[in-house]
């Protein structure tokens, strides 16, 4: 499969290049309650020292997100969320080599995200939160950055599972295009997790090369997912293998980008995967 590589570069010098490589997205998660790791790094030391650890062990892209989108997860609003932001985004933006980017729904806090050096934004209702229609495609393209768009929805009702994924990233996409946001700036990720039985996750996973055969970059995110300790019977923390398998089937299939928790592992196995993958008549 011929990927299109895509180069990326903002005012304050960082790079991203994706289609050369598997890229590793490390989860920065400034919260006190998220499904895993809750607590861990809600204090701008110990989470600009996560952050170290995850470049150092081969995360291109740190994602930061300061509301927990666990099932059942208490929300906030976008005021909570950029107080919880701050302190630690201007520090990590000035610390970090890699690009940053943000986890979040709220157009407002998007739009404070990148205003204090954010690069990318990562929106679990891909354009398409309800209760803010059209904003968060607005400030994406007035900031001019990426968006990584998660297909989600509420409820699991399908017509047909990947039909209706496909119908809504074409939704997505338009958004895009009335906002003025470049196509070239979508990146999808199929949400898994979100939306979904976990007949459905399952589902989805073997059959990810016809979503990765639209037009735009995947990424993944499997990381320590419920699907996988149902698989496995195990607790969150100790889903790693899972993950690098789940995340081993999505290079074979396709996508660009992986968002882990366990950076190191899974970026090896990425890195092999990928060696797999290359195209020998080159």
């Amino acid at each position: 499969m011929k990927k299109e590589i895509r180069r990326y570069a903002w005012k304050d010098g960082k790079t991203l290049t994706i289609g050369e490589k598997t890229l590793i997205m490390g989860i920065l998660n400034y919260t006190p309650d998220s499904f895993s790791d809750g607590g861990k790094w809600n204090r701008i030391d110990d989470a600009l020292r996560h952050m170290e650890e995850m470049v150092a062990d081969g995360a291109d892209i740190i994602d930061i997100g300061a509301e927990s989108t666990r099932p059942g997860h208490q929300a906030i609003t976008a005021e909570e969320e950029i107080e919880r932001l701050r302190g630690i985004l201007p520090k990590l933006a000035a610390a970090c080599p890699v690009p940053i980017s943000v986890d979040t729904y709220k157009a407002e806090t998007a739009a404070y995200a990148v205003d204090m050096g954010a690069h990318i934004i990562n929106d679990i209702w891909g354009l398409q939160y309800e209760a803010e229609p059209g904003q968060m495609a607005a400030v994406a393209a007035a900031k001019d950055v990426p968006v990584v768009a998660m297909h989600n929805q509420n409820g699991t009702e399908y017509t047909d599972i990947i039909g209706d994924m496909k119908a809504f990233f074409a939704c997505t996409a338009e958004l895009a295009a009335e906002a003025g946001l470049a196509q070239s700036k979508l990146i999808f990720d199929p949400g898994i997790g979100f939306g979904k039985t976990f007949a459905q996750n399952i589902y989805v996973m073997k059959h990810l090369r016809e979503l990765t055969a639209l037009p735009y970059p995947m990424l993944l995110g499997t990381s320590r997912k419920r699907f996988i300790g149902e698989v496995l019977d195990l607790p969150a923390e100790e889903r790693m293998e899972g993950t690098g398998a789940a995340c081993v089937v999505g290079v074979l299939a396709g996508c660009a980008i992986m968002r882990v928790h366990d950076v190191k592992p899974i970026a090896r196995m990425c890195r092999m995967a990928d060696a797999l993958c290359e195209d020998d008549s080159r």
